[in-house]
């Protein structure tokens, strides 16, 4: 068991006066007393209270609520854009149709950017990746915003999501500040941050699209990303653990030249971590993880494939609403029951997430408990995709029928849509700790693609299909494709184990967490930051 990577994200997080801390402190000791002939690697064993699952309460928060800005940010670009769709048509005289492809462009190479950016806030630090990945998007808006011609609208586009690091990182920084115990309010609100986003494009752009050019759509996006890049710069330190460990490796050699102390990533040279074979591991470990281990696959085309029909059910609303002779602003202020919906629940979270943990702390050794359970309040929630879309579907006829029918379902389709997101990435988040940015990746990756896919189709979706019904049946159609989706969750809860088992990396990370609470030893190998490490666990 020497050759696993000593998991953070599975050692339960202690109380400062526990026994475990005293043999943290002794390592530490050690440390310290290491002679010039003694090479010391610093794990996470002896340097815990140095790590970001230490950092007090206020601190992790306060760079959570940074984070959710970021996070609302990325999903803000990806929907921002759909309200300039006239105007771009107007200006370049383009039908409204590749006018679309702007978005479409977009959330493609959004999905490439989940998965290429992941792997390397695993190597380099989540916050440089941070930086570079909003540097970048906030660029490539310039050029779309200048655009003289539509081409270069979709290059800046297709750039543009393509430097978009996603919820893969962010999702990765919770896994650094919180242990799998006790990290589900922290996981709740990026993801509540993630599809809220989605919602405030819409609605922001209603008034963008009424009462401004259609540029500004682009302008605001870049207005909100520079200003959410200033302030994770200015008020977000590092929380990747490898990171942390050499950066305190070299204070200690600072600090006194006497000693041989090193951080996991230090015993490798520059050369040797970035020699183009290891950057192509590094780069296709996400996919490869989307490939080989089931529990990914499977939870990322669960959340994918119903992300895509909500996707679709939202294109529908301008058709179902100009029956009601809505305005511009009044179709976006239509996408706030879907909000409503996020946020009730986002709270219907907190009794169960008490509960789980209550559960988990009872039964330790009971694995059903500590990962199957995560996903039991989807058991309930998941039935509310079919039933709102169903609802949306047969109340969207128009007068003589109210509106406000179609949005009470829509805000039932936004439950089942958060509770989707949230109970699948919980659990890769807890059973792949360091690695949750790979792993979570998938889940963007296949959510963005899904989407992007749909964004030419939908439209003539319901437009085209049952005559003069063409609304009620397309959402019909919906409904049924989100059945078996349904069903599938059930299986997935009651088959979870048995994916666990034949996830192989998933499983060493099992195992490696069982190890080390039966024994604690402050030995085991250097934390699994570097590549060559990650590289022997996660591809072999």
């Amino acid at each position: 068991m020497d050759n696993i990577p000593n998991n953070h994200a599975s050692v339960p997080e202690k109380h400062p006066q526990g026994p475990d801390n005293a043999a943290r402190k002794s390592a530490l000791d050690h440390v310290e007393h290491s002679t010039a002939n003694e090479r010391i690697i610093l794990t996470e064993s002896n340097c815990y209270e140095s790590l970001g699952f230490c950092f007090p309460s206020w601190k992790k928060w306060m760079i959570l609520s940074v984070i959710f800005l970021v996070q609302t940010s990325m999903n803000f670009n990806t929907s921002l854009y759909s309200n300039g769709i006239g105007g771009i048509s107007e200006e370049f005289g383009v039908s409204e149709q590749a006018a679309r492809c702007g978005a479409m462009i977009y959330l493609i190479t959004y999905a490439f950017g989940c998965e290429l950016w992941a792997p390397w806030s695993e190597e380099l630090g989540r916050k440089p990746i941070l930086q570079l990945s909003m540097f970048l998007t906030n660029v490539w808006q310039l050029p779309v915003a200048l655009a003289p011609n539509f081409a270069t609208i979709m290059v800046g586009r297709a750039f543009g999501g393509l430097s978009l690091a996603g919820g893969s990182v962010t999702l990765g920084m919770v896994a650094d500040m919180w242990e799998a115990d006790t990290q589900q309010y922290a996981v709740a609100c990026v993801v509540f941050s993630s599809v809220a986003g989605s919602v405030i494009g819409p609605v922001v752009g209603g008034f963008v699209e009424a009462f401004l050019p259609w540029r500004w759509t682009i302008w605001i996006q870049l207005i909100f990303g520079g200003f959410v890049q200033i302030i994770h710069l200015l008020f977000v330190p590092e929380t990747r653990t490898s990171i942390m460990l050499d950066r305190l490796a070299k204070k200690k050699r600072k600090e006194n030249s006497a000693l041989n102390v090193y951080g996991p990533n230090e015993i490798q040279s520059w050369s040797e971590r970035f020699s183009l074979h290891e950057i192509i591991i590094t780069w296709i470990r996400p996919f490869k993880m989307l490939m080989t281990e089931p529990i990914v696959l499977t939870l990322s085309l669960l959340s994918g494939f119903s992300d895509a029909l909500i996707f679709m059910f939202i294109q529908s609303f301008a058709l179902v609403y100009e029956q009601w002779n809505f305005s511009t602003v009044a179709v976006g202020l239509s996408f706030i029951p879907i909000l409503v919906g996020y946020i009730i629940a986002w709270l219907s979270f907190f009794p169960i997430i008490r509960k789980n943990n209550l559960q988990r702390q009872q039964n330790p050794n009971d694995e059903h408990m500590q990962y199957e359970s995560r996903l039991w309040w989807l058991l309930y929630t998941a039935p509310c995709l079919p039933i709102g879309l169903i609802g949306f579907a047969w109340t969207s006829s128009g007068p003589p029928l109210h509106w406000m029918g179609t949005m009470v379902f829509s805000a039932i389709v936004g439950i089942a849509n958060y509770s989707i997101y949230m109970t699948t990435i919980d659990y890769m988040v807890c059973a792949y700790g360091p690695y949750s940015a790979s792993a979570t990746g998938g889940n963007g990756f296949s959510r963005d693609l899904l989407a992007g896919v749909l964004t030419i189709p939908a439209t003539p979706f319901f437009t085209n299909i049952g005559g003069k019904r063409h609304l009620e049946y397309a959402s019909t159609i919906l409904f049924c494709i989100s059945v078996p989706l349904v069903v599938s969750v059930y299986v997935i809860y009651w088959y979870g184990p048995t994916l666990r088992k034949r996830s192989p990396f998933a499983q060493q990370l099992s195992d490696a967490r069982i190890e080390g609470n039966a024994s604690r030893r402050a030995s085991a190998t250097a934390f699994a930051g570097s590549r060559a490490q990650s590289r022997k666990n996660s591809l072999a």
